[in-house]
């Protein structure tokens, strides 16, 4: 299979993030569009976005993103195993960052 022209990046990224992962790809000249998401392990919310771009400006586009996300400490209480009483203890997660997928496009139109 030959490379592709276009790709189709999904990104998953934390809310606090989307503002200026949105503006650093707006920046390399990626078309975008993003939806609300939220994670399946901690619950929170997310947005996923939707990123259109030649295939030469993909490692541009990561670059952006790793700028613009960044991982963070967050703290989760879960309950001690085995306590008679259900005390949480804080456990240090790590969240944020982004999480990649490109897609090759066979076809794309500007309509």
């Amino acid at each position: 299979m030959e490379n592709p022209v276009h790709l189709l990046l999904v990104a998953v990224v934390q809310d606090q993030d989307l503002e200026a992962a949105t503006k650093a790809l707006q920046g390399v000249g990626a078309s975008l569009t993003y939806l609300s998401s939220a994670g399946g392990f901690l619950g929170r919310r997310n947005a996923t976005l939707l990123i259109g771009l030649p295939a030469e400006k993909e490692q541009q586009a990561l670059d952006a993103l790793h700028t613009a996300c960044r991982q963070r400490i967050e703290y989760m209480t879960l309950p001690l195993e085995g306590s008679p009483m259900p005390m949480p203890a804080p456990v240090p997660v790590t969240v944020g960052g982004a999480t990649v997928f490109a897609l090759p496009v066979e076809r794309f139109e500007q309509i």
